[in-house]
């Protein structure tokens, strides 16, 4: 039976783990190639930081993507389980998918947006993935992150995550929004199109064509929304100590939060009134008024649903 332990793991958590947790610390120097950058510039700087990381296979007889998710999502109070994204229920980690009777990995960049199914490097790359639940992973598909208007309720029981009736959305539950939103800002920073790899690009939109397998996510405003109010805590802070172990890279945005703000943190500032009201963004033009997708470094006019134009410039 699949339990929801959320609350146990909360009141129980820093007794248990709060020794271990205070002693992680960044790397000496890790990221003092990106200090007192902003915007492109310092979105680059960590993606020099960050790529190159060692890759583990998506399955194997020997260490795998399995492997390191029964550790980086351990359930604090019984270690011999993992704790599920979505609705924070906890299940036996040995049985991993167990003929659809187990557990699955999540890519929270869903891998249909740039079409890189489970091959090494995104398709495999721990910071983007979680333990879910089978059904609800499906019923998460490969939607767009936003406001939904309902919960999803499972078979198994309620998930506080929700979806939309009108728009190909998902909404976290509020306790894991924050960590979502940091793990598409790591793919779309780690993954910058060198040497062969995709360039995976959070936009502000969301695109007609939900079937789409162009290598972008978003929507950009809300996940920044959802990064400033649930903020980095020491769960993620171990979970980036252990991939790091493996992988041998780190997510910048759990070690310094602030990164975030700093590279796309303009858009947000202009946009979370308009989040909050439920108005959609219509389009993006350039000063020619050619529709564009967002881009860093040029003048750009957001055009919205009731009318307004706001001129934006990110660095």
């Amino acid at each position: 039976m699949k339990l929801f332990n959320h609350l146990r793991f909360h009141l129980l958590f820093f007794l248990i783990f709060g020794a271990v947790y205070h002693h992680a610390q960044v790397p000496g120097g890790y990221y003092s190639s990106a200090e007192g950058l902003t915007g492109t510039e310092l979105k680059e700087a960590l993606n020099d930081i960050i790529d190159g990381h060692v890759k583990f296979p998506y399955t194997s007889k020997n260490n795998d993507v399995w492997d390191i998710l029964k550790e980086t999502d351990r359930d604090t109070i019984d270690p011999g389980k993992v704790i599920l994204l979505y609705t924070g229920w906890t299940v036996d980690g040995a049985q991993e998918y167990n003929k659809g009777k187990g557990w699955t990995r999540e890519h929270v960049w869903a891998k249909s947006r740039g079409d890189f199914g489970t091959t090494f490097g995104p398709g495999t790359d721990v910071h983007a993935l979680r333990p879910c639940d089978l059904s609800v992973n499906s019923a998460r598909n490969n939607r767009w992150f936003g406001f939904g208007d309902f919960e999803y309720i499972d078979s198994d029981g309620r998930t506080d995550s929700k979806t939309s009736s009108t728009s190909w959305i998902w909404e976290p539950r509020d306790v894991v929004k924050g960590d979502v939103a940091r793990m598409i800002f790591y793919m779309a920073t780690r993954y910058e199109g060198e040497n062969g790899e995709l360039d995976l690009v959070m936009i502000d939109s969301l695109p007609r064509d939900n079937k789409t397998n162009a290598p972008v996510h978003g929507k950009l405003s809300v996940l920044l929304q959802w990064h400033n109010d649930d903020p980095v805590d020491n769960w993620e802070r171990n979970r980036n100590e252990i991939i790091y172990s493996y992988q041998e890279n780190r997510n910048p945005f759990i070690d310094r939060p602030e990164f975030a703000n700093e590279i796309w943190g303009k858009t947000v500032k202009l946009k979370k009134e308009i989040v909050n009201v439920n108005v959609e963004l219509i389009k993006i033009v350039d000063v020619l008024g050619r529709k564009v997708d967002a881009k860093a470094g040029v003048v750009q006019f957001y055009v919205y649903s009731d009318g307004r134009v706001v001129r934006v410039f990110e660095p």
